[in-house]
């Protein structure tokens, strides 16, 4: 997803707009169309709540880890996957048997899921208050069990919007309450193209080197021949 100074932007977690504006020193501003010599631009913006971002095992712990310094490879077999959520009490869920019946005995280092109904939509909504679909936590494990190591969803968390700060399928795919996988990621609020058939693909998760537990990121899809 495009990040845009815009209300239009992607959004979730209830904070404003992300922000690009120029560099303004008193009457000075740092833009060609107001008369300097260069665009300068200042950014503000959360990689969490405002566009496709990685994040490492240190999004959910007291110490300090570092996505730029634990994601150490980029290209990764991936398996995308179309899902549409279930309904589990008052939620949307993915479930334990909807990624068993599409993984089978696929060997991949990463999965990308892609919730349907899928439309450009995805690109602006306002996720705050809408309480997303998510994975239960058997989903998660089975997932861990499988080896998986990059778990891609077009979605803000893989985790329901308001649980209580439990956090389960973080917890579960980091394996917190074990030795940590420090080297799996999650990346969140992706956007799979309906273009983009089901099925096996190398992938190129691109990152900025943000030494923070997440950062901006643009994972690239290569068929496979």
């Amino acid at each position: 997803m495009p990040l845009i100074s815009s209300k239009k932007n992607v959004n979730a977690w209830y904070i404003d707009e992300p922000k690009i504006e120029p560099f303004k020193d008193g009457e000075w501003i740092a833009a060609v169309s107001e008369g300097a010599d260069i665009n300068f631009n200042n950014i503000q913006f959360n990689p969490h709540a405002h566009g496709t971002h990685t994040e490492c095992v240190g999004h959910i712990t007291q110490e300090v880890h570092s996505i730029n310094k634990n994601l150490k490879t980029f290209f990764f077999l991936a398996e995308v996957i179309t899902v549409a959520p279930e309904n589990y009490l008052k939620d949307k869920v993915i479930s334990k048997k909807q990624l068993q019946f599409a993984l089978g005995n696929k060997k991949r280092d990463a999965v990308i899921l892609r919730t349907i109904p899928n439309t450009r939509e995805k690109l602006s909504r306002q996720y705050s208050n809408t309480n997303w679909p998510y994975l239960k936590e058997d989903a998660v494990k089975f997932l861990v069990s499988k080896g998986i190591k990059h778990l891609l969803i077009d979605l803000p968390s893989i985790d329901k919007e308001k649980d209580g700060g439990e956090l389960l399928g973080h917890n579960a795919f980091w394996n917190t309450n074990g030795k940590l996988r420090m080297d799996a990621t999650i990346t969140e609020l992706i956007y799979v193209s309906n273009k983009i058939d089901d099925g096996e693909y190398f992938l190129n998760l691109q990152i900025a080197p943000f030494e923070n537990d997440a950062s901006p990121s643009k994972p690239v899809l290569y068929k496979v021949i």
